[in-house]
């Protein structure tokens, strides 16, 4: 069956080519309601498909993005990605998400596809195991922005809480309703994630601004498989906290799974804050007291940043961070 043209579609409409390049590319200044209506009835009756491999040659452009993150299953992410996904309907340009489970190896792989597609730009939640590649991209004016990560030794504009002030929160709030006995749960600490380092950061300078002497026992950090016998270690110290900050979303809930399961009681016998706001947290009896971020707005700042890369096509002088305010949510479990 022959491929349907643009020449077909100019002929049947009784229109010049440049006209219908003009409506494919939705630029109506001069063009009357008359001939847009009779170019898309054409269109509709040949079954007209724009050919969009020619069209991103001839504009050097793919009008597609990618989008590498750490952990797809994160609130954080998926809420970042949403935001992403808003600004790029809005500029009609697509979105490759790719999540590399905070491998290296599988970040690699996405990088290079990514490339292969000829995406026009990229935004990553950096594993910090790609250095090379990634100042590869940054040397050759590639446009690519950083969400939630820093990276040492790596110049690209950046979008990320200002996670200290989260967890110096979070411990002023504690302090403030009474505790003293102050625990961190976290996932693995890694210096190439930013949050989970930065995040202790600020739980220590909270606890020696408020002259709370650090104890170690209380710094519990592992893989999810390994939580619930850690929180129960930290349970049953000798001399145990009495409340805990769980540093986001998911240790928050293997912390509520293990409360459940031994029928611990929230806030009498422990104290409950989080970073990361869940969506269950005012439904939950008792309603959650949570830390947090301003994620859409995290997202759409990389979206907006990525987007006058690609427009400007110019090396940036020097890459910028943008941090972002946390926000203290005031509920019932502390």
């Amino acid at each position: 069956m022959k491929k349907v043209t643009i020449a077909d579609v100019a002929q049947h409409a009784g229109v010049s080519k440049s006209t219908v390049s003009q409506y494919l590319n939705q630029r109506y200044d001069y063009m009357g309601e008359q001939t847009k209506a009779r170019i898309e009835e054409t269109i509709n009756v040949l079954g007209y498909r724009p050919n969009i491999l020619a069209r991103s040659l001839k504009q050097k452009s793919t009008t597609t993005i990618g989008v590498i993150v750490a952990n797809i299953l994160h609130v954080f992410s998926t809420q970042v990605i949403r935001a992403i996904e808003d600004v790029c309907n809005e500029k009609d340009f697509h979105v490759i998400i790719c999540n590399a489970d905070n491998q290296p190896e599988k970040e690699k792989k996405y990088i290079e596809m990514l490339r292969a597609k000829q995406v026009d730009g990229i935004i990553a939640f950096p594993t910090g195991g790609n250095i090379a590649l990634y100042q590869d991209l940054v040397r050759e004016n590639y446009p690519i922005v950083f969400i939630d990560r820093l990276i040492e030794g790596i110049e690209t504009n950046t979008v990320l809480l200002d996670n200290e002030k989260a967890a110096f929160i979070a411990v002023e709030t504690l302090v403030k309703n009474g505790y003293s006995k102050i625990a961190l749960l976290s996932p693995p600490f890694e210096h190439a994630i930013t949050p989970r380092m930065e995040r202790l950061n600020g739980y220590k300078n909270a606890l020696q601004e408020y002259q709370i002497p650090l104890n170690e026992e209380y710094i519990v950090s592992g893989k999810t498989s390994e939580m619930q016998s850690l929180i129960g270690k930290l349970i049953y110290l000798k001399d145990p906290p009495k409340a805990i900050l769980a540093t986001n979303d998911h240790v928050l809930m293997e912390l509520l799974t293990y409360v459940k399961k031994n029928q611990i009681r929230i806030p009498e016998e422990i104290g409950v804050i989080g970073i990361d706001e869940v969506s269950f947290a005012d439904i939950y009896s008792p309603s959650l007291t949570t830390i947090a971020q301003p994620s859409f707005e995290m997202g759409a700042k990389a979206a907006n940043l990525l987007f006058e890369r690609i427009q400007k096509k110019e090396i940036i002088n020097q890459a910028k961070i943008y941090r972002f305010e946390p926000k203290l949510i005031v509920r019932e479990s502390c």
